[in-house]
């Protein structure tokens, strides 16, 4: 067995070694507020594609660590806790595990390495908060967690441009940041960030075609390691959950309708549909002081430029790209009173629209056509500078 441990340690060093010399230049801003280096236990966890492994790879790059994927077949079919005890006895210091769920018993391993291993850094990461939810009991004392969102806009327009501005707080701002996007053409890009550039992965080309199979392994790979009892029906209504979203020019379901049609009732969809919200495949923004789904909710892809590849209603986009970046930093509701305004956030209310839209009695109203700040009315691709 020591023979098999050391052949494939061999290999992940090869592999690492890889890794590391391809890291890209540029790496996103957010990194730098995740104070990762002297936390002994860390968990990173997010969505597919949005750059957890390059992060740690970056990390570690210079530290005498070692990078490994738990779904590498070769390393499946290992016991973790032995094979990690072998690269510890090679004198690493720490150890950076990458897709975690794909091991077996990975949270009793992992909570037995920390404890035996006082003077050893583990960090782990996966795509999914369910994952947390199943596991964090055991890791709640010993890890600290990492969440990595979505590429914001300002960090997509630094990795394009090689442009950099400061972070805007949309509730109090001064118009002079525009003088560091003056000579930028802002519409374009932000068309081309909604399109294709919500997640890093738009380096790589054909970001259609990696975005569909980050939501198929999200959707038919992940949820049913976290969710054991879920059923095949169950992921081809979440399919359909999906599907529906993408042309609906109504951000919402019928959810009478959808338990007539797939035989199932209310509890259960309300269960599959948070199973959805807490892998990150779709946003549910509730009215306020509302736990549950109900009737007034908004639905919406997290990812909004799935509309743009799935080629579905592109209507809902503007709103879907809002209630990813305003949900990231502030508590956001759903409009109580649809004619008052369509969104309360930080308990001021706004009306999402075009140039024309008119105010109703929301204190901002943003525009997807605008460029520049006037008044009251604010360019949607400002709430995406705001981290």
């Amino acid at each position: 067995m020591r023979d098999i441990l050391n052949r494939v340690l061999e290999n992940c060093e090869l592999t690492f070694e890889r890794l590391r010399l391809s890291l890209p230049d540029k790496k996103r801003p957010f990194y730098e507020k995740l104070n990762i280096d002297n936390t002994r236990g860390a968990l990173v966890y997010g969505q597919r594609g949005v750059g957890k492994t390059t992060f740690l790879l970056d990390k570690i790059r210079n530290k005498n660590f070692l990078y490994f994927s738990a779904d590498n077949p070769l390393i499946s079919s290992l016991p973790l806790y032995d094979f990690v005890q072998e690269i510890f006895k090679k004198g690493y210091e720490g150890i950076v595990i990458d897709e975690i769920h794909h091991s077996n018993s990975w949270s009793l391993n992992v909570k037995a390495l920390f404890d035996d291993y006082p003077d050893k850094y583990i960090w782990i990461s996966d795509s999914s908060n369910l994952m947390l939810k199943k596991s964090v009991a055991d890791l709640s004392r010993r890890f600290v967690q990492y969440r990595i969102p979505m590429l914001s806009f300002r960090e997509y327009v630094y990795l394009v441009t090689g442009r950099l501005t400061e972070k805007i707080d949309i509730f109090n701002f001064q118009k002079s940041f525009l003088s560091d996007i003056s000579e930028l053409n802002i519409l374009k890009l932000f068309n081309d960030y909604l399109n294709f550039g919500i997640r890093p992965i738009f380096f790589e080309g054909e970001y259609c075609s990696r975005l569909k199979n980050l939501i198929e392994k999200s959707l038919y790979s992940d949820i049913p390691f976290y969710v054991k009892s879920i059923q095949d029906s169950h992921l081809r209504l979440m399919n359909a959950i999906i599907g529906h979203l993408l042309i609906s020019p109504v951000p919402t379901i019928n959810v009478s309708g959808m338990c007539s049609e797939w035989g199932i009732g209310k509890e259960k969809l309300y269960d599959i549909l948070y199973v959805m919200e807490h892998s990150e495949l779709i946003n549910i923004v509730r009215k306020k002081n509302k736990h549950n789904y109900s009737k007034g909710s908004k639905i919406f892809l997290s990812d909004p430029s799935c509309y743009h590849c799935f080629r579905g209603d592109i209507g809902n986009v503007r709103e879907a790209f809002f209630v990813l970046s305003m949900k990231e930093l502030y508590e956001l509701y759903a409009s109580d009173d649809e004619k008052e305004c369509d969104y309360i956030v930080n308990n001021k209310k706004f009306e999402i629209g075009g140039r024309n839209k008119k105010r109703k009695n929301a204190e901002y109203i943003v525009s997807d056509d605008l460029d520049i700040p006037l008044g009251n009315r604010l360019p949607l691709w400002m709430a995406g500078f705001q981290y």
